[in-house]
């Protein structure tokens, strides 16, 4: 049984559906409303600058985002409220986001927004005030077994889904989560062609993309004016240096573009980003080859249910929007201890893996180290809670 069954089957449900303003959140909005629950509509004030606009099509949660959501939920039928979390998503969401970067490690902030947002803070003041459910528009599909205790498996639609980013949710929290788009075998057009025919404005909105709070998409220069600019050595594998840059946080594992060395490989070929020190402020490039993982350790651990009891094989999503891969998994002390079938290239500290058993998700962790094929460990501090 997916998601909360249409009533009469069971009691009728009172639901705050998450509106960012976009067509997805405002046609879930509207299908939870049309199975007839008690739905209110819901957008979080999350900027920092709210009076702000988007730049093109990119970033959300702007005065302009709301009056969107407001006006499909006018559309809708239903009461429409906006709720400030602006402080708890700068605090829980921004200043990790900018503190792992210092660290040397990529993060996802679209994970973090999810477990400390959308799911803890939205979630618990719903319950607080006696909703049942929080509905948001992303493409997962939770599945009530019979005992009642409920699974997050992937989209019907696997071009769509977006399961990665919520397996950081708990039971708790999937007992009370509703995604009413996960089950669709629909493209996104006829998702836009559905919100036409509701009369929701938002039908031919563009989609945000990049990360919501850089409304420009400029990742870079976000950090350089958080963390200042700081010139440092981008070195090979033997410790020449090759190069300069303004500040090591501009870089992530596996990155190719944008490095300017100023002496080529031996070879001629191109060379990648293998180690981010922020201690010394250094980039360490290489071959491709280098970059080949084997194995991983993840830390913080975040379980979509009961937690996996001994080694087992899995499949494992890197990034959002990533390949399954074949892994053999286990708990140890607290740890999650990984190992690939084949090497993986491009993996980061501080990118979330995310285990699935067929198309369920099994949970969340935090990756912190990695083991090099060629034998090349990157050996990172703890990621900070």
């Amino acid at each position: 049984m997916n998601d909360f069954p249409h009533p009469p089957e069971r009691r009728r449900l009172r639901v705050l559906a998450a509106m960012s303003g976009g067509v997805d959140s405002a046609v879930a909005a509207a299908r939870a409303a049309e199975a007839g629950h008690d739905v209110t509509g819901v957008h979080l004030a999350l900027s920092a600058n709210p009076q702000s606009f988007r730049t093109g099509a990119r970033g959300c949660c702007t005065v302009e985002d709301s009056r969107d959501a407001r006006r499909a939920a006018d559309v809708i039928g239903i009461p429409f409220y906006v709720w400030d979390l602006a402080e708890r998503f700068r605090e829980d969401v921004v200043a990790d986001f900018v503190a792992e970067y210092a660290a040397g490690r990529t993060p996802n902030p679209c994970l973090r927004c999810n477990e400390k947002i959308k799911f803890a803070a939205l979630l618990d003041k719903a319950l607080a005030l006696g909703f049942d459910a929080v509905c948001t528009g992303h493409y997962a599909t939770v599945v009530t077994r019979e005992d009642g205790s409920r699974e997050l498996h992937r989209a019907s639609d696997a071009a769509k889904d977006q399961s990665y980013v919520l397996g950081v949710l708990d039971e708790r929290q999937l007992a009370h989560a509703m995604f009413p788009l996960g089950d669709t075998l629909t493209t996104k057009d006829e998702i836009r062609a559905e919100a036409e025919r509701r009369g929701l404005a938002v039908a031919k909105k563009p989609d945000s993309h990049d990360i919501c709070f850089i409304a420009d998409g400029d990742t870079q220069a976000f950090l350089a004016r958080s963390l200042g600019s700081a010139e440092g050595a981008i070195v090979d594998e033997s410790g020449a240096q090759v190069g300069t840059h303004e500040g090591a946080f501009g870089f992530t594992i596996g990155q190719r573009k944008g490095l300017r060395l100023g002496i080529p490989a031996d070879d001629g070929k191109p060379r990648y980003v293998l180690d981010i020190s922020p201690v010394d402020n250094t980039v360490t490039v290489g071959p491709a080859e280098a970059l080949d993982v084997t194995a991983l350790t993840a830390i913080r651990p975040r379980w979509c249910g009961t937690p996996p009891t001994g080694p087992a094989a899995y499949t494992a999503q890197l990034r959002a929007h990533g390949e399954d891969v074949p892994v053999t998994a286990e708990v140890l002390g607290g740890e999650l201890h990984v190992r690939f079938a084949e090497p993986v290239r491009g993996i980061a500290p501080g990118q979330a893996v995310v285990l699935y058993d067929g198309t369920r998700v099994v949970g969340s962790a935090t990756i912190a180290t990695t083991d090099r094929a060629t034998a090349r460990s990157q050996e990172k501090p703890p990621v900070t809670v």
